[in-house]
Protein backbone atom coordinates (compact mmCIF):
# COMPACT_ATOMS: atom_id res chain seq x y z
CA UNK A 1 0.00 0.00 0.00
CA UNK A 2 1.20 3.56 -0.87
CA UNK A 3 1.08 6.38 1.63
CA UNK A 4 1.16 9.89 0.28
CA UNK A 5 3.30 9.48 -2.51
CA UNK A 6 4.54 12.11 -4.21
CA UNK A 7 6.91 11.72 -6.99
CA UNK A 8 8.29 13.67 -10.35
CA UNK A 9 10.12 12.43 -13.32
CA UNK A 10 11.35 14.87 -15.53
CA UNK A 11 12.27 14.30 -19.45
CA UNK A 12 15.93 12.59 -19.60
CA UNK A 13 16.15 12.08 -15.99
CA UNK A 14 16.62 8.33 -14.62
CA UNK A 15 15.36 7.60 -11.41
CA UNK A 16 16.04 4.48 -9.23
CA UNK A 17 13.73 3.43 -7.14
CA UNK A 18 14.96 1.33 -4.47
CA UNK A 19 13.54 -0.28 -1.57
CA UNK A 20 12.81 -4.28 0.47
CA UNK A 21 10.69 -6.75 -1.05
CA UNK A 22 7.41 -6.00 0.01
CA UNK A 23 7.82 -2.13 -0.18
CA UNK A 24 5.26 -1.12 -2.65
CA UNK A 25 8.21 -0.72 -5.84
CA UNK A 26 5.99 -2.65 -8.04
CA UNK A 27 2.43 -1.21 -6.95
CA UNK A 28 4.01 2.58 -7.59
CA UNK A 29 5.20 1.51 -11.29
CA UNK A 30 1.79 0.05 -11.50
CA UNK A 31 -0.33 3.54 -10.56
CA UNK A 32 2.38 5.49 -12.27
CA UNK A 33 1.68 3.11 -15.51
CA UNK A 34 -1.93 3.40 -15.38
CA UNK A 35 -2.47 -0.60 -14.83
CA UNK A 36 -3.95 0.58 -11.49
CA UNK A 37 -5.71 3.56 -10.30
CA UNK A 38 -5.00 5.21 -6.60
CA UNK A 39 -7.68 5.25 -3.79
CA UNK A 40 -6.85 9.49 -4.80
CA UNK A 41 -4.58 11.44 -5.70
CA UNK A 42 -3.86 12.30 -9.48
CA UNK A 43 -1.35 10.75 -11.65
CA UNK A 44 -0.20 13.62 -14.42
CA UNK A 45 1.61 12.92 -17.56
CA UNK A 46 2.49 15.47 -19.80
CA UNK A 47 0.77 17.66 -17.38
CA UNK A 48 -2.55 15.65 -18.15
CA UNK A 49 -4.60 14.08 -14.73
CA UNK A 50 -5.08 10.83 -16.08
CA UNK A 51 -6.96 9.88 -12.97
CA UNK A 52 -10.38 9.97 -14.38
CA UNK A 53 -10.05 8.14 -17.59
CA UNK A 54 -11.66 5.50 -19.08
CA UNK A 55 -9.88 2.36 -19.26
CA UNK A 56 -9.94 3.08 -23.07
CA UNK A 57 -8.35 5.97 -22.90
CA UNK A 58 -5.89 4.76 -20.50
CA UNK A 59 -5.03 1.92 -22.73
CA UNK A 60 -4.28 4.51 -25.59
CA UNK A 61 -2.59 6.91 -23.32
CA UNK A 62 -0.24 3.72 -22.28
CA UNK A 63 0.48 2.90 -25.96
CA UNK A 64 1.45 6.55 -27.12
CA UNK A 65 3.36 7.39 -23.97
CA UNK A 66 4.46 4.85 -21.62
CA UNK A 67 7.22 1.46 -21.97
CA UNK A 68 7.31 -1.33 -19.68
CA UNK A 69 10.04 -3.08 -19.15
CA UNK A 70 10.00 -6.13 -16.26
CA UNK A 71 12.43 -8.27 -14.60
CA UNK A 72 11.68 -11.40 -16.70
CA UNK A 73 10.92 -10.17 -20.99
CA UNK A 74 7.61 -11.76 -21.71
CA UNK A 75 8.77 -11.80 -25.18
CA UNK A 76 6.35 -14.03 -27.11
CA UNK A 77 8.23 -17.67 -27.83
CA UNK A 78 6.44 -18.26 -31.00
CA UNK A 79 8.08 -14.88 -32.49
CA UNK A 80 11.43 -13.76 -33.61
CA UNK A 81 13.27 -10.74 -32.01
CA UNK A 82 12.81 -8.94 -35.05
CA UNK A 83 8.83 -9.81 -35.20
CA UNK A 84 8.84 -8.94 -31.16
CA UNK A 85 9.79 -5.70 -31.63
CA UNK A 86 7.71 -5.18 -35.05
CA UNK A 87 4.18 -6.30 -32.66
CA UNK A 88 3.63 -3.01 -30.51
CA UNK A 89 4.24 -0.91 -33.53
CA UNK A 90 1.95 -2.90 -35.58
CA UNK A 91 -0.76 -2.89 -32.77
CA UNK A 92 -0.36 1.10 -32.69
CA UNK A 93 -1.01 1.75 -36.36
CA UNK A 94 2.39 1.51 -37.53
CA UNK A 95 2.43 -0.07 -41.47
CA UNK A 96 4.77 -3.54 -41.37
CA UNK A 97 7.58 -2.42 -43.88
CA UNK A 98 8.17 0.68 -41.37
CA UNK A 99 7.29 -1.75 -38.46
CA UNK A 100 9.91 -4.17 -38.98
CA UNK A 101 12.78 -1.30 -40.66
CA UNK A 102 12.20 0.53 -36.88
CA UNK A 103 12.49 -2.73 -35.14
CA UNK A 104 15.70 -4.24 -37.42
CA UNK A 105 17.36 -0.50 -36.34
CA UNK A 106 16.79 -0.90 -32.30
CA UNK A 107 17.67 -3.96 -32.39
CA UNK A 108 20.96 -3.73 -34.23
CA UNK A 109 21.83 -0.14 -32.19
CA UNK A 110 21.75 -2.73 -29.02
CA UNK A 111 24.35 -5.05 -30.76
CA UNK A 112 21.81 -8.26 -32.53
CA UNK A 113 22.15 -7.10 -35.60
CA UNK A 114 22.67 -11.01 -36.14
CA UNK A 115 20.17 -12.01 -34.51
CA UNK A 116 17.33 -10.73 -35.57
CA UNK A 117 15.51 -13.90 -36.90
CA UNK A 118 15.90 -15.97 -33.52
CA UNK A 119 13.29 -16.86 -31.26
CA UNK A 120 13.84 -15.81 -27.29
CA UNK A 121 14.69 -20.01 -26.59
CA UNK A 122 17.82 -19.31 -28.82
CA UNK A 123 18.60 -15.47 -27.31
CA UNK A 124 20.70 -15.69 -24.33
CA UNK A 125 19.55 -13.79 -20.99
CA UNK A 126 21.08 -10.70 -22.06
CA UNK A 127 20.23 -10.83 -25.47
CA UNK A 128 16.41 -11.31 -24.50
CA UNK A 129 16.33 -8.46 -22.57
CA UNK A 130 17.88 -6.10 -25.06
CA UNK A 131 14.90 -7.10 -27.25
CA UNK A 132 12.52 -6.12 -23.92
CA UNK A 133 14.11 -3.21 -23.66
CA UNK A 134 14.00 -1.70 -27.20
CA UNK A 135 10.06 -3.38 -27.91
CA UNK A 136 9.28 -1.30 -24.57
CA UNK A 137 10.83 1.73 -27.01
CA UNK A 138 9.71 0.86 -30.00
CA UNK A 139 6.77 3.29 -30.37
CA UNK A 140 8.81 5.96 -28.74
CA UNK A 141 7.31 6.71 -25.49
CA UNK A 142 7.74 9.68 -23.25
CA UNK A 143 8.03 7.79 -20.24
CA UNK A 144 10.11 3.84 -19.13
CA UNK A 145 9.18 1.98 -16.61
CA UNK A 146 11.01 -0.53 -15.51
CA UNK A 147 10.80 -3.22 -12.65
CA UNK A 148 13.95 -5.28 -11.92
CA UNK A 149 15.02 -4.97 -15.82
CA UNK A 150 18.81 -7.15 -14.65
CA UNK A 151 17.41 -9.06 -12.01
CA UNK A 152 17.19 -12.53 -13.94
CA UNK A 153 20.83 -11.57 -14.77
CA UNK A 154 24.66 -11.90 -13.27
CA UNK A 155 26.80 -9.37 -12.82
CA UNK A 156 28.46 -9.06 -15.77
CA UNK A 157 25.12 -9.05 -17.81
CA UNK A 158 23.07 -7.02 -15.86
CA UNK A 159 25.87 -4.13 -16.20
CA UNK A 160 25.87 -4.39 -19.77
CA UNK A 161 22.17 -4.03 -20.31
CA UNK A 162 21.93 -1.21 -17.27
CA UNK A 163 24.81 0.83 -19.33
CA UNK A 164 22.71 -0.12 -22.90
CA UNK A 165 19.48 1.61 -21.23
CA UNK A 166 21.23 4.18 -19.61
CA UNK A 167 22.71 5.06 -23.29
CA UNK A 168 19.30 5.00 -24.70
CA UNK A 169 17.30 6.50 -22.42
CA UNK A 170 20.25 9.65 -22.13
CA UNK A 171 19.42 9.89 -26.20
CA UNK A 172 15.89 9.38 -26.10
CA UNK A 173 15.56 12.07 -24.00
CA UNK A 174 12.83 9.68 -21.78
CA UNK A 175 12.21 10.38 -18.32
CA UNK A 176 12.42 6.44 -16.85
CA UNK A 177 11.62 5.29 -13.42
CA UNK A 178 13.49 2.31 -12.53
CA UNK A 179 12.88 -0.08 -9.50
CA UNK A 180 15.87 -2.01 -8.63
CA UNK A 181 17.20 -3.79 -5.58
CA UNK A 182 21.11 -3.24 -6.69
CA UNK A 183 21.69 -0.64 -5.00
CA UNK A 184 25.78 -0.80 -7.40
CA UNK A 185 23.35 -0.07 -9.99
CA UNK A 186 21.21 2.55 -8.80
CA UNK A 187 24.43 4.47 -8.07
CA UNK A 188 24.38 4.63 -11.87
CA UNK A 189 21.73 6.60 -12.37
CA UNK A 190 20.60 10.18 -11.75
CA UNK A 191 18.89 9.96 -8.60
CA UNK A 192 17.52 7.42 -6.11
CA UNK A 193 14.09 7.65 -4.04
CA UNK A 194 13.41 4.99 -1.08
CA UNK A 195 10.24 3.64 -0.70
CA UNK A 196 9.72 1.65 2.62
CA UNK A 197 6.52 0.94 4.54
CA UNK A 198 4.46 3.04 1.81
CA UNK A 199 6.15 5.92 2.02
CA UNK A 200 8.92 7.74 -0.84
CA UNK A 201 11.75 8.99 0.38
CA UNK A 202 15.05 10.61 -0.61
CA UNK A 203 17.61 7.64 -1.58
Amino acid sequence: MLDGIDSRSLSGEIVALVGPSGAGKSTMLHVAGLLERPDGGAVLIEGRDCSSLSEEHRTLLRRRALGFVYQFHHLLPEFSALENVMLPQMIAGVARRAARDKAAALLERVGLAERLEHRPARLSGGEQQRVALVRALANDPKILLADEPTGNLDHTTATSVMAILIEIVRASGLAALIATHNFEQAHRLDRIVALEDGKLRPG
